[in-house]
């Protein structure tokens, strides 16, 4: 029996497993998120965090994916950590450091009424090295051929890799088709995630993503940031823009004093339960 929160950032949902308080064997969490982010027989969701200890921040989380595969990091996964965290009284700071796979993120919580309401969280600097991202792509941008469209992406990684493109219109845009091909190129040694981005004015796009080992979700956190980058680095974008995904709207500021981008958006808590399956 394992005991879980579900919650949400804008829709991308996540099961939530305390690895603190109750001695889960993290080994099992690729196999058992597979099953538990089945949306028919399971409890439906993007995939499994599990909220540990840490040596080096006040608390690590730890992500997988609904294919199992461990991910670096997911920003509207994080903010949903810093609401758990504090909110359950495992925690009485407002500002609090979480240990991840892309490093250690800085987060901000915004309480209201002796809750967290939004998270404002330091993603750290942008990588456009290539090697880093990776890529292999010797140009600033990456010229495709998915299917019968040709594409031109802008690599980035939020701790994550990301292929950012610009098309007129997402709503009418099929993710899944394209999504799914570029996922999985032989220039993204480690897979990509693939954000669809329509430029609406300087502070505002519309993003629509393809999320590595997942599929399309309503939000993805590290893909707002990198599109934010990517608009940017292309002259389409102030440094402080909204982006607005299928499930709801996220602030992204990219501070050229430290290089830094900032995050800012809910997480909610939708309920909690017992997983009572053998698997």
């Amino acid at each position: 029996m394992i005991k879980f929160t579900k919650m949400n950032g804008l829709g991308n949902d996540y099961v939530y497993i305390d690895c603190i308080n109750n001695k889960y064997n993290i080994d099992e969490m690729p196999k058992l998120a597979k099953v538990m982010s089945d949306r028919h027989f399971g409890i439906g969701s993007d995939g499994v965090i599990c909220i540990c200890n840490s040596d080096i921040a006040d608390f690590k989380m730890r992500m997988f994916n609904q294919d199992g595969s461990e991910a670096e990091m997911c920003g509207n996964g994080i903010r949903c950590v810093g609401k758990f965290v504090y909110d359950k009284r495992l925690t009485n700071k407002k500002n609090i450091t979480i240990e991840t796979l892309a490093g250690i993120k800085q987060l901000k919580l915004n309480i209201v009424n002796e809750k967290v309401d939004t998270v404002k969280v330091d993603m750290g600097e942008p990588i456009l090295d290539k090697e880093k991202i990776p890529v292999k792509c010797e140009k600033e941008k990456l010229l495709l051929k998915v299917d019968d469209k040709e594409f031109e992406f802008i690599p980035v990684s939020m701790g994550n890799p990301h292929a950012v493109t610009f098309i007129n219109n997402v709503d009418k845009f099929d993710v899944e088709r394209y999504g799914k091909i570029v996922e999985i190129d032989k220039h993204f040694p480690q897979k990509t995630n693939v954000e669809f981005i329509q430029i609406l004015d300087k502070e505002n796009i519309k993003m629509r993503v393809w999320e590595r080992g997942t599929g399309e979700t309503m939000a993805c956190g590290t893909g707002a940031c990198a599109s934010v980058v990517a608009s940017i680095l292309s002259n389409y974008t102030n440094n402080n823009v909204y982006v607005h995904l299928l499930g709801g709207d996220l602030q992204i500021e990219w501070n050229k004093e430290n290089d830094h981008i900032y995050m800012t958006g809910p997480a909610e808590i939708v309920f909690e339960g017992e997983w009572m399956k053998n698997d």
